[in-house]
């Protein structure tokens, strides 16, 4: 597409959601959740929770990283018809590991009037060093590594860094992740794992501490894990 010229300015809001704790969503979040006109989600399904809980109703669109670049020209007709679009991902901040991103340069490069705002709010890879009790003045952040190509690089940048490397793993890889931190020489990991909902749990220690504590609780191996390696 070629970038347009518009009179009527549409508004992309992007909105950060609760990542468990349906209560841990701001003031600004649900007014414009309330005001927009269409919300694009992950997974309609896990927005419409949090729409419920607040007694909101707004048309639902699915926008996920298969669709992402699909329904980018759907959302930047609405933002050229003067309509108030928010995005949503299923937890968090949208584009954080997390499909968003490919959409707002899309549309920055088709409408570059739109108005495109961020609505800041919960995030598991700051809630993870918050509590870590380390010092994150500076830090690499890796999302989820290559399940193939490129993971052995990613390991080797790992074990090169002077600074903590923070990492988002599911609870499928995540023995194998800690078994190849052993491999490189991981001195202190950090596993934070189902942040703010019922079963939140802190692991801290060496990578063959954290690998007995899972060995010994395998129950604890399930939800979604933000994993912190320090230098």
């Amino acid at each position: 597409m070629e970038p347009s010229v518009f009179t009527k300015r549409g508004k992309l809001s992007v909105v950060a959601t609760p990542i468990g704790n349906l209560e841990d969503i701001t003031l600004r979040a649900l007014r414009t959740l309330k005001e927009c006109d269409v919300i694009y989600a992950e997974d309609t399904r896990v927005i419409s929770k949090v729409l419920a809980r607040y007694d909101i109703k707004k048309p639902l669109q699915r926008l996920d990283a298969a669709t992402e670049l699909k329904k980018a020209d759907e959302v930047i007709a609405r933002l050229e018809a003067g309509e108030h679009v928010a995005l949503v991902s299923d937890a968090g901040t949208p584009g954080i590991s997390d499909p968003g991103a490919r959409l707002v340069a899309q549309v920055r490069l088709i409408l570059p009037g739109a108005i495109i705002e961020a609505i800041p709010g919960p995030s598991a890879l700051t809630a993870a060093l918050s509590i870590a009790g380390m010092d994150a003045s500076g830090f690499t952040f890796l999302g989820f590594l290559p399940h193939k190509k490129g993971r052995q690089t990613a390991l080797k940048k790992i074990a090169e860094s002077d600074i903590p490397v923070v990492l988002y793993e599911s609870p499928h890889r995540i023995l194998k992740l800690l078994k190849e931190l052993e491999t490189i020489n991981a001195s202190r990991v950090t596993i934070a794992r189902e942040l703010t909902k019922m079963h939140e749990e802190i692991v801290s220690g060496s990578v063959t501490e954290v690998q007995v504590h899972f060995a010994a609780h395998p129950v604890a191996v399930r939800g979604e894990f933000v994993v912190i390696v320090e230098p």
